[in-house]
């Protein structure tokens, strides 16, 4: 039963949190070419992938949980903590501040000549850059984290 917890932990990290981090930086892309519709379709699906991401940090404790005494695993596992708490902030960044931001940038309206702020980019693109690259550059602390277990 362990194998599979770990199993379904590692490929539900794959396919929610990958998504969770690389959506902002699609939405970038479609921000800077003026797709305001598909900016707050990604806003949503962040929203959604963060949510899901729960699920990842349940298996894992799950793992955690039935993993063989002698790894002597706990939630205060030096490790094991700073995953949660660089996760944990990486997951409200991205719910109270990337995806906020992504929605109210797809909801600006351009001038009326069609133009966008100076430099070809909307007002907030730097801080939903900003965010997002640090929620991804957290979640990669995470991955390393995980994988090399100091």
């Amino acid at each position: 039963m362990e194998t599979v917890f770990n199993v379904l932990h590692v490929v539900s990290a794959v396919f929610i949190v990958g998504p969770m981090a690389v959506l902002p930086q699609t939405a970038l892309r479609a921000l800077r070419a003026d797709h305001r519709e598909q900016v707050a379709t990604l806003a949503k699906s962040t929203n959604i992938f963060s949510l899901l991401s729960l699920l990842v940090v349940v298996l894992g404790f799950g793992v955690m949980g039935m993993a063989d005494e002698k790894y002597g695993l706990s939630f205060t596992t030096p490790w094991i903590l700073w995953s949660v708490i660089l996760y944990v902030i990486a997951l409200g960044l991205n719910l109270f501040f990337v995806v906020p931001a992504l929605n109210k940038a797809a909801a600006e309206s351009h001038g009326a000549d069609g133009s966008v702020a100076a430099g070809g980019r909307p007002s907030g693109y730097g801080a939903i850059a900003a965010g997002s690259g640090i929620v991804s550059l957290l979640l990669v602390v995470v991955v390393v984290l995980m994988v090399w277990k100091p």
